[in-house]
C-alpha cells in the first residue's frame, strides 16, 4: 500500500510539473527554516490572547466589540496572508477583510484592536515576506 502511495505522488508532482502549474509561490519551500521562529511567537500571541478572552468571558474585564481598519505593511500577497490569517487565529480577533492596503477587522475589545494597531503581530511577518521577495 505504501508503494502505491509513493507511486501515486511521483506521478502527481510529474504531472503537475508538466503542466507548469508549480511556482515558487504555490509551495514556499524556502520558508521551512524561518516558520519556527514565526510559529512560536504566533503561539505565544495565542496563549496571551486565549488569557485574555478567558477573562473577559468570566467577567474581570470588559467585552467591547470593535470593528477596526489595520493598515497593512505587507508587500507581498503572501505576507498579507500571513498576517490576516495570524489576526484570525489569535483568539479575540477575526479579519474579516484583506485589500490591498488594509485588513478590515473585528475584534472582541478595544484593546485588542489597539494592540493591532500597534503592529507587533504585523512585525513578526516581514522576516518570512523578506526572504520570498529574495527567492523570486
Amino acid at each position: 500500500m505504501l508503494s502505491f502511495g509513493l507511486a501515486s505522488l511521483i506521478l502527481t508532482i510529474w504531472i503537475a510539473h508538466r503542466m507548469d502549474v508549480i511556482d515558487h509561490e504555490s509551495h514556499p519551500f524556502h520558508l521551512t527554516l524561518l516558520l519556527p521562529k514565526f510559529w512560536l511567537l504566533l503561539y505565544w500571541e495565542v496563549i496571551k490572547a486565549n488569557i485574555d478572552v478567558v477573562l473577559r468571558v468570566l467577567g474581570f474585564r470588559p467585552i467591547s466589540p470593535t470593528v477596526v481598519r489595520i493598515p497593512v505593511p505587507h508587500i507581498t500577497d503572501l505576507g498579507k496572508v500571513i498576517y490576516a490569517n495570524s489576526i484570525t487565529m489569535t483568539p479575540g480577533t477575526a479579519s474579516i477583510d484583506v485589500s490591498h492596503d488594509e485588513i478590515v477587522v473585528h475584534a472582541l475589545s478595544e484593546e485588542g484592536a489597539e494592540d493591532l494597531k500597534q503592529g507587533y503581530l504585523a512585525s513578526i511577518v516581514p522576516d518570512i515576506e523578506i526572504h520570498t521577495d529574495e527567492e523570486s
